[in-house]
């Protein structure tokens, strides 16, 4: 395979062969469902999931934090089953089960035994199309939320990455934290919130995955059941991008807090989804600080320890993505932190990287991809993610290949244009907005 496979939506059945010998096939059912399977040889267990293309960049005015509250609430019981029975359902069988809520989907998903699989897609699909929303659940889920979105508060690091996301992408929904925030959560109402579950939880806007030892035909007719009731529909249509302005300036966003340790991001907004420099932008990441031998770790960290912790980061979304640095540091550190991660861009935008870091990276990253193959969660993940995502399915062979053509020129060319955008700067610690202002040349 030495192109990615498309997933055009009118296509009813799609069925290929991975480079590495796994069998990947896709069904559209009458009602809009997209089932996508990925059977494994000699795996005796399956990882399956749910997902929704509704993420929190989807809610309106009113509904901010639904998404979130509906990931929790889905657990609380349906018309046929309590919460108990579907907790118990799967520790009867030595199941995982759990669910996620991003930006652009929300995924519902177990890991179990083969056998057991009838099982989890009954009670998961129960779950997605059978909640009661009970209102009693809703006022106590509403606590659990608060407490978690408080646990989140009290790490400086979480306070920073939403603070980052929130002046990188101001004025886009991309911005808002993904859990919502205590004031949204109080201010949601059961109503809201099963206004966004039925205008987004249709059939034809759900996407069913699973990896490992699987049977697609055998799995495909367990969905169906799920779904027999549902009415014929074609596919709801993918996320359209919606464009995100860039910064013009830069821009510093400081939460003074009464830590030990400072929490910093420096960066810019970064690639999307569909841009075909991911693969230069990987190997970038991978020589700045993507590892131990990275450029930042090695001279934050080892030579001049600055930091404990310093790395990079480059999540996508369809529309765009970010870059940048996080450092946990003293407080008294932050102007060194920040200044070596500037001389490193500098040097990335002069020099580029040497041929043997262009070597190291390119084993990281293609040795990463491979492991990361050897879990049925992460293939299960990257068949969800091709099918709400870009419509189309990478590989490992065709994913290494991309990476293996990667140059040092290219890594120059691209570090000239990311690495030169206005610069966002989110800080929180005991440091002072004015002072750490001036030290960065940003108007306070």
């Amino acid at each position: 395979m030495n192109q990615p496979v498309p997933l055009p939506l009118e296509a009813q059945d799609t069925s290929f062969l991975t480079s590495g010998g796994a069998f990947v096939r896709r069904s559209v059912l009458p009602s809009g469902v997209r089932v996508l399977t990925e059977s494994v040889p000699g795996a005796s267990s399956t990882s399956l999931g749910f997902w929704v293309g509704v993420g929190s960049r989807d809610e309106r005015e009113g509904q901010f934090g639904s998404t979130h509250f509906l990931e929790h609430l889905l657990f609380k019981g349906t018309a046929r089953r309590s919460a108990l029975d579907i907790a118990i359902a799967f520790d009867s069988v030595g199941g995982e089960h759990n669910a996620a809520t991003a930006k652009e989907y929300t995924c519902y998903y177990a890991r179990v035994r083969d056998t057991d699989v009838p099982m989890a897609v009954e009670v998961i699909g129960d779950m997605v199309t059978g909640s009661v929303l009970d209102e009693d659940a809703f006022a106590v889920e509403r606590g659990v939320i608060l407490e978690e979105l408080a646990m989140a508060a009290d790490d400086p690091a979480d306070v920073a990455g939403e603070a980052f996301f929130a002046a990188a992408f101001d004025g886009h929904p991309l911005g808002r934290p993904i859990g919502g925030t205590p004031e949204s959560i109080r201010a949601v109402g059961r109503d809201q919130v099963l206004d966004h579950y039925r205008e987004h939880y249709a059939p034809n806007g759900i996407v069913v995955t699973a990896a490992g030892a699987v049977d697609h035909d055998r799995f495909r007719e367990l969905v169906e059941r799920v779904f027999r009731d549902a009415p014929k529909a074609s596919p709801l249509a993918r996320r359209t991008p919606q464009t995100v302005a860039d910064p013009a300036v830069p821009r510093l966003a400081v939460a003074h807090r009464p830590t030990e340790q400072v929490s910093m991001l420096r960066g810019s907004q970064g690639l999307d989804l569909r841009d075909d420099r991911r693969p230069v932008l990987s190997v970038l990441n991978a020589v700045l600080g993507g590892g131990m031998s990275s450029r930042l770790f090695q001279e934050v960290r080892e030579r001049r320890g600055l930091a404990y912790a310093v790395s990079s980061f480059a999540p996508a979304y369809l529309d765009n993505g970010a870059f940048g640095v996080y450092a946990g540091c003293a407080p008294d550190n932050v102007a060194g932190v920040v200044e070596i991660i500037d001389a490193e861009f500098a040097r990335m935008v002069d020099d580029g990287i040497t041929e043997d870091e262009l070597r190291r990276a390119k084993g990281q990253i293609e040795g990463a991809l491979t492991l990361s193959l050897e879990d049925s969660d992460a293939r299960m993940t990257r068949l969800g993610r091709s099918e709400l995502g870009t419509g189309e399915f990478t590989d490992l062979g065709t994913a290494l290949q991309r990476v293996d053509r990667v140059t040092a020129g290219d890594v120059l060319d691209l570090a000239r244009d990311l690495l030169t955008r206005p610069t966002i700067t989110s800080v929180v610690g005991a440091v002072q907005r004015d002072e750490l202002a001036a030290a960065l040349g940003v108007e306070g």
